[in-house]
């Protein structure tokens, strides 16, 4: 297991240090976004800048993608086989369960490219759908 988080950073040219490899590992088991929040107590005491900034790495690398739920907090989740994490490429639709406060991507549903007036230069785009998930229903 160890060495095939190790490959994942290695493909994003990302230095594996311990705490980045064991991030990883709690990414990869989660089924939906998490926050910072949240990371930080599946870590117990931890160094809170140090798991921002790995998150920060992994979200500048394109390993992670962070998403706006309205929540307040953003939350990470990792990214598909393929995402390019680029607003004009890979624009998918987020879906927030009011009920249990869950954020899962749903990369299948992709965001139609809107044509902006020249003037104007997109960054980021999110379209969050908001609801009651399937086992809170």
């Amino acid at each position: 297991m160890i060495n095939q988080l190790e490959g994942k950073l290695k493909e994003r040219s990302i230095r594996p240090t311990a705490m980045r490899l064991l991030v990883l590992e709690v990414l990869e088991k989660q089924s939906s976004a998490i926050s910072l929040t949240e990371l930080e107590q599946t870590f117990g005491p931890s160094d809170r800048i140090t798991l921002y900034r790995t998150l920060k790495t992994f979200e500048d690398k394109g390993l992670v993608h962070s998403i706006n739920d309205g929540t307040g907090a953003p939350r990470y989740a990792l990214c598909e086989e393929g995402c390019e994490c680029d607003y004009r490429r890979d624009m998918h639709v987020h879906f927030y369960c009011r009920a249990c406060n869950q954020t899962v991507c749903l990369p299948q549903l992709k965001i139609p490219a809107i044509a902006l007036p020249e003037d104007l230069l997109p960054e980021e785009a999110s379209l969050v759908i908001k609801g009651l998930c399937g086992k809170c229903q």
